[in-house]
């Protein structure tokens, strides 16, 4: 069995799902679930200390660090070292999500041996099946990685089969609040899926910075909030504070289960969408909720702000 090392929750959950969770031996500070991959050693730890900020002083910070050419993580090359991985798993699509580049290359020059790095950085809803794909080959579990993305693609078309015929629901969904980002790569193909239309959104590239104009401009009916990197909890406390649009009801989600995580969990999340657009059509069919409507603060009293 191969000896894996996580940099990346979204692998880590591929692993899992795929049923070697018990070959994983390492994963990123960010790896939390399922819950169990918690007792992992922890072979990664963030180079800025951001707890407590909010969302504006952890852009400006962020932003200035990648600026100067810093790292935004540092990885324990000594521990990584002990662990001897036979394959690691790491991305390349955004410098805040995870290690990726020269910190983890010196890394793996340092090892013993050279492990398997596979490079997981989808930009799609395909690219996410495809990387399914990949890491189950990469361990042994083709098979497994098959029934799965089968399984994925058949709850989708459960969704869309439920919403064909009702309108599509304008929304806005944003990545980050202060300052707003659109949502980019798999989240605006998510939303489509589910009966819903982001103007805003970019299938398949970047995230951006946006303005509130934009997004009243949008006309939304639902501002769906779920900036990356949150829980269900600290998107409703940042959800409070967006700027509301008129007649548009806001709802924060669970980013980090369902849309900043490109992994396993795609399928929920649209279903969480459909539920949320068109609860009618569309029953929430778990046990737990990870949305929350946000009523605006009593002095807006749901108007437009100026």
């Amino acid at each position: 069995m191969p000896r894996i090392v996580s940099f990346l929750p979204a692998g880590t959950e591929i692993v899992c799902a795929l049923g070697a969770a018990g070959e994983l031996v390492g994963r990123s500070h960010e790896c939390d679930y399922p819950p169990e991959v918690q007792s992992l050693p922890v072979v990664s730890r963030p180079a800025l200390r951001l707890e407590g900020l909010g969302q504006a002083e952890v852009d400006r910070l962020v932003a200035e660090r990648l600026g100067q050419g810093g790292s935004l993580y540092e990885v324990d090359e000594r521990l990584l070292r002990e662990l001897r991985p036979d394959v690691i798993l790491t991305q390349d699509l955004c410098q805040v999500c995870a290690p990726s580049g020269s910190e983890l290359t010196r890394a793996v020059r340092a090892l013993p041996t050279r492990p398997d790095l596979i490079w997981l950085s989808p930009q799609t809803v395909s690219g996410i099946e495809e990387n399914i794909r990949t890491v189950g080959e990469a361990i042994g579990r083709a098979a497994e990685a098959d029934a799965l993305i089968r399984s994925i693609r058949d709850r989708i078309v459960a969704v869309r089969s439920a919403v064909a015929a009702a309108p599509r629901r304008r929304v806005v969904f944003l990545e980050w609040t202060d300052p707003p980002f659109c949502a980019g790569h798999w989240v605006p193909e998510m939303i489509y899926a589910a009966g819903g239309l982001d103007p805003l959104g970019r299938a398949g590239k970047d995230s951006l910075r946006i303005t509130w104009e934009d997004v009243e401009a949008a006309m939304p009916e639902v501002i769906l909030v779920a900036p990356c990197g949150y829980g269900l909890e600290a998107s409703v406390e940042l959800a409070g504070a967006v700027r509301r649009v008129r007649g548009a009801r806001v709802v924060a989600l669970d980013a980090n289960a369902y849309f900043a995580r490109p992994g396993p969990r795609v399928a929920e999340g649209v279903e969480l969408l459909a539920h949320v657009l068109h609860p009618e059509r569309f029953p929430w069919p778990h046990p737990h909720r990870p949305w929350a409507e946000v009523p605006p603060p009593p002095e807006q009293g749901g108007r437009a702000s100026s």
